[in-house]
This record gives structure tokens, sequence and C-alpha cells, in this order.
């Protein structure tokens, strides 16, 4: 299946803001954080710890149907509307919530180590640049 960049965009600021709306995250599935070194503040450094947040997004979300399809809508809907997606269903399934943050926590401490927000927009920038 051929993706348009607009459709895999949207499906890649879906996933991060899966990451900044709900926390992407899951206990059974945590990254190794507390013996790891604390990740890079560059480029480099924020896109492997991205890569394996999304790795780990993607492997529970595909379990969680109801997490993926809330997440999918969001995608293609406009800000307002796909934030209250998001946190209604969010908010009708906590644990599912607490399950994503914690796969976000690498992502989340990096951003508080560094002292810089990765945005959804960036990484449709980074997109559009190598399109």
């Amino acid at each position: 299946m051929i993706m348009s960049p607009k459709t895999a965009r949207r499906g890649i600021a879906g996933a991060f803001a899966a990451c900044a709306l709900g926390g992407v995250a899951a206990a059974t599935i945590a990254l190794p954080t507390a013996a790891a070194q604390p990740a890079a503040c560059n480029a480099s450094g924020f896109a492997t710890t991205a890569g394996g947040v999304l790795s780990a997004a993607g492997g529970y979300l595909s379990t969680h149907p109801g997490a993926n399809d809330a997440l999918t809508r969001a995608a293609s809907q406009p800000s307002g509307e796909a934030d209250a997606t998001v946190r209604a269903y969010f908010t009708a399934h906590p644990n599912e919530f607490t399950d994503l943050r914690n796969i976000a926590r690498p992502l989340i401490d990096q951003r508080n180590q560094c002292g810089v927000t990765v945005q959804p927009t960036q990484l449709g920038a980074l997109l559009d640049a190598l399109a």
C-alpha cells in the first residue's frame, strides 16, 4: 500500500499527537529508562527516542483497537475536534491513557531534560523537506 506524503504526515502527526494528547505509553511495553543513559539533546537523540516510543505505541495500539481507532480518527480531524475525540476516549479509558503515558515517558523525560518541546509540526516540516 502506497501512502501519499500527506497521509503519512497525518499518520505520523497523529502518533505524535497521541504522545502529546494521550501520553503514548504502556507499562507492559515500557522502554528501559531507569538504567539508560540520558538521551542526547540533539536531532539524533530525539529521533532515536521518538522511534522507540512510536514503535512501542504502535505495538500497544495494535492490541487496543479502541484507542487505535480514536487516534486514527483524530489524525484527520481539525485540531479542536481531534482534542475532544482523544480526550473523550481516554476519559472513558483511563488505564489506556496511563499505559500510553508510560510509553511516552522516555520522550517526555528527554524533552524535560533538554528543555525542548517536540511538536508534530516539526516532524511534518522534516517530511516536507525530504519529500
